[in-house]
């Protein structure tokens, strides 16, 4: 049943990667592939973690994006190119989620993504992870921790990926990199500070986000590594509209807001969770 749904969730996703330039939605998709939209809209929902809509605008964007940064197409152009009927249209939600107008994120030539295409795996998922399965990351599986980034890059804005590579090569010597693989896929990941009792870079497979992959990382640190400390980290700010549960979920596992701040030029929110017991 996994393969099927995933199969079906994946021709959806090439559906929409080979009609990014249409104006998409539920109903196009799923007449396209000949299903009901409202199992279609369950199954993408659950698998991806977005809706279809949802995807599509990310992906449209991230498009219309790379085109501001690296051509000189006219951004009424690009409007339309992405789906939109009008420049005012898209300059509303491109603000919404790159935080920038299009003419100031052009001048400023500065690329970063907001959704990558998202590749799903259709063999069955290990349902029963815990703790114990979670391994300090070694060279080696750089490659894969990448990959799996990029199919989270929304967790990540603003990403920078040499820097990012940088800090990840440190943290891998340190002993502050851990993964977690389904036969041989990184479907976790973090990176954490034990000095400041912090959460630098954390990431989930989109299709392994509702199997609690979340909390057995949370319980790793907490009952082992980062034992009776405070525990922070930054996430998005409330009504970000580039948020895809982020905060929802970090509410979830208990962690408590503090304050505003910015990082790499982006408007983020601390959270604390404290100590066990």
């Amino acid at each position: 049943m996994q393969g099927q749904t995933a199969r079906i969730v994946s021709q959806a996703i090439r559906y929409i990667e080979d009609h990014l330039n249409d104006k998409l939605e539920l109903d196009m998709t799923a007449s396209a592939l000949c299903y009901s939209k409202f199992h279609l809209h369950r199954m993408f929902t659950k698998t991806v973690g977005l809706t279809i809509h949802e995807y599509a605008v990310r992906r449209q964007l991230t498009e219309a994006a790379k085109l501001l940064v690296f051509s000189k197409k006219p951004i009424i152009d690009i409007a339309l190119l992405s789906g939109y009927e009008s420049q005012q249209a898209f300059t509303a939600v491109f603000k919404a989620m790159y935080k920038t107008p299009p003419a100031e994120f052009r001048a400023a030539e500065q690329f970063y993504p907001l959704q990558l295409e998202i590749h799903l795996k259709e063999e069955p998922l290990n349902m029963d992870f815990t703790k114990d399965d979670i391994q300090f990351a070694v060279p080696a599986d750089i490659d894969d921790w990448m990959e799996l980034v990029s199919f989270t890059i929304d967790g990540y804005p603003r990403l920078n990926k040499s820097e990012y590579l940088e800090n990840l090569n440190r943290y891998i010597a340190d002993k502050k990199a851990l993964i977690l693989r389904d036969e041989g896929m990184a479907v976790g990941v973090m990176g954490f500070s034990a000095e400041a009792g912090s959460i630098d870079f954390f990431a989930v497979h989109p299709q392994y986000r509702n199997l609690g992959i979340a909390k057995i990382f949370l319980d790793k640190l907490t009952d082992e590594l980062l034992s009776g400390k405070e525990i922070i980290l930054s996430t998005y700010r409330a009504d970000d509209k580039a948020d895809t549960g982020y905060r929802e979920e970090y509410v979830r596992l208990g962690f408590a807001e503090k304050e505003l701040l910015e990082e790499y030029g982006y408007p983020v929110q601390r959270f604390v969770l404290t100590p066990k017991g």
